[in-house]
């Protein structure tokens, strides 16, 4: 939703351009959170893992991830098809930006943290309807997945720093 800003003088203006202009500056500035080398290394394994999922969305693995689309969404084989292949680029695109945009690390780990938080329906569309993919092929293990996504989450904040961020931000806040 956009909201039009009405300006009565031009000193108001300059302000909020400013303030603007600032807030857009501090967005694209990239985060100096150090993290350790066993951080950075598994940064730089969730970047080829999710890479290497998303390339397989694509080619060999892709009427697995076709089971995996929930079945509240549209029953269309071509937007199921969609899915599949627009959650592969992003799988994609999110695993070379773990490797690639190290200065905006934080920022990506958060974004990751996210899609998977996105796509956990999936997950739990798997177990409810008992659909076999991926090996999962029994409640038990396809129960014992669900359990793997908060892994999945707290793993891309960790190795980027997002986590130390985050309780860096509440600590001074409490200070």
């Amino acid at each position: 939703m956009i909201i039009p800003i009405v300006l009565e003088s031009s000193d108001q203006e300059s302000n909020t351009k400013e303030g603007i202009f600032n807030y857009i500056v501090s967005e694209l500035t990239p985060c100096k959170m150090k993290t350790s080398p066993l951080q950075t290394f598994f940064r730089i394994l969730l970047g080829i893992l999710m890479t290497y999922a998303g390339f397989s969305h694509l080619t060999f693995r892709r009427q697995e991830f076709l089971a995996q689309v929930p079945g509240w969404l549209p029953d269309n084989p071509a937007f199921r098809d969609f899915v599949v292949l627009t959650s592969g680029i992003l799988e994609i695109l999110l695993g070379l930006a773990m490797i690639i945009l190290v200065k905006h690390k934080v920022k990506v780990g958060w974004i990751l943290a996210i899609f998977f938080i996105l796509i956990f329906p999936g997950n739990v569309s798997q177990y409810l309807f008992g659909i076999d993919a991926f090996g999962l092929d029994t409640d038990q293990k396809r129960l014992i997945r669900l359990f793997f996504q908060p892994v999945l989450v707290l793993w891309a904040l960790w190795s980027t720093g997002a986590l130390k961020q985050l309780f860096s931000k509440q600590k001074s806040k409490v200070n």
